[in-house]
């Protein structure tokens, strides 16, 4: 009886047990579904020279000449558990896991927006940006070698699919100026560096997204693919092969053409991140904490790049749920950045003794999902 009680006076424990719950349900719902758009990722190499969003399928035909489904759920259920336990060991090493800050991870690592659906979003490419950024806010950053990680991630990400440039690499230039150019001494050279592996960065996006077209005939294309298959009669998994010859112009038409309806979407996202409050007011208790004033600025400005960013995919692209998602990742990748920074004052947690944080905290853990398009 006194342990049941236990549960019940400190119930964030009892909803780390729920979202996990919550976990294996999502888990088990999506390998249920055909996986269309995450299998055919797999097939794309570079046999018909350099591709857009081919490194993944490039590096798979490396080990293996037919690709099962089954390989899409393996793959991506082995990122999203080393996801996790990087995750883990990034709130660990920033906050630590005392009862006091069990609110904290409750509202991170069990909302809807992050590990639940990276679940539900299994075998897209989205989940590999966040894990490169929490590497990078866990290896140090003393040298303008992080700032050459930095990059070489950058670089990989666009390879994988070149709307990481607005997914995850504002994200990543944000860590890097707060992590390296702000605690280190800033020096001529150090710049140099840094506008260069921008530069780099930026060129090899356009070259992806203008030059990285497939210019054979989709016939073709199509029967190179199908010869990937392990099972060559699910031509249904084959279907969206077309997004490899679709310009920009067609994205852009294909969204507007949704727009009226999926619009209808954002009061449920603004409700969503509305749910999450106590953890928008702790953010914002640590950058009104940070020491210097040039820091709180910069931090700002991080932010709001990075809200552009994902502002941009919104009215290119209509995978809303998923943009929406992401950009709350990276708000909370950047928390912990923030986290890193020197404070002139303790900043107070959010707390686990009020009720209202606490139904909160439950609705959010009983959330099981975003989606991909529209919500739920």
């Amino acid at each position: 009886m006194s342990l049941n009680l236990g549960w019940w006076q400190n119930p964030w424990r009892l909803m780390l047990a729920v979202n996990a719950a919550v976990l294996v349900g999502v888990f088990l719902h999506k390998i249920a579904l055909p996986p269309f758009v995450p299998y055919i990722h797999l097939l794309v190499d570079y046999h018909y020279g350099f591709t857009k969003r081919a490194l993944i399928g490039a590096i798979v035909s490396l080990f293996t000449d037919k690709v099962p489904v089954w390989l899409v759920f393996a793959l991506a259920g082995a990122v999203w558990l080393v996801t996790l336990g990087l995750f883990i060991r990034l709130f660990q090493r920033t906050f630590g896991f005392d009862d006091a800050h069990w609110p904290l991870f409750i509202f991170i690592a069990g909302s809807p927006f992050f590990l639940k659906n990276f679940m539900h979003t299994l075998g897209h490419f989205d989940i590999y940006g966040c894990a490169l950024t929490i590497v990078l806010l866990l290896i140090p950053a003393r040298s303008v070698v992080y700032v050459l990680v930095a990059a070489l991630f950058s670089i990989l990400l666009i390879l994988i699919h070149h709307i990481f440039v607005l997914m995850y690499v504002p994200t990543i230039a944000a860590i890097v100026v707060l992590r390296f150019y702000l605690m280190q001494r800033v020096m001529p050279q150090n710049i140099a560096i840094g506008l260069m592996a921008l530069a780099a960065v930026g060129i090899l996006f356009l070259v992806a997204q203008f030059a990285g077209t497939v210019e054979v005939p989709y016939d073709a294309f199509i029967r190179h693919l199908q010869s990937r298959m392990a099972d060559p009669s699910r031509t249904d998994l084959l279907q969206f092969g077309y997004i490899w010859y679709q310009p920009l112009s067609k994205e852009f038409a294909d969204t507007w053409a949704r727009m009226p309806s999926n619009i209808l979407g954002v009061p449920v996202f603004a409700l969503l991140i509305w749910l999450h409050a106590p953890l928008w007011r702790y953010f914002a208790r640590l950058i009104g904490a940070l020491a210097n004033e040039l820091h709180r600025r910069i931090v700002f400005a991080a932010l709001i790049m990075i809200s552009a960013g994902n502002f941009v995919m919104f009215v290119t692209v209509f995978d809303y749920s998923r943009w929406i998602s992401n950009w709350a990742v990276c708000m909370f990748l950047m928390l912990h950045a923030t986290r890193m920074l020197p404070a002139s004052k303790d900043v107070p947690l959010i707390p686990s003794d009020d009720r209202k944080t606490t139904i909160l905290g439950w609705i959010v853990t009983l959330i099981p999902r975003v989606g991909i398009v529209r919500p739920f």
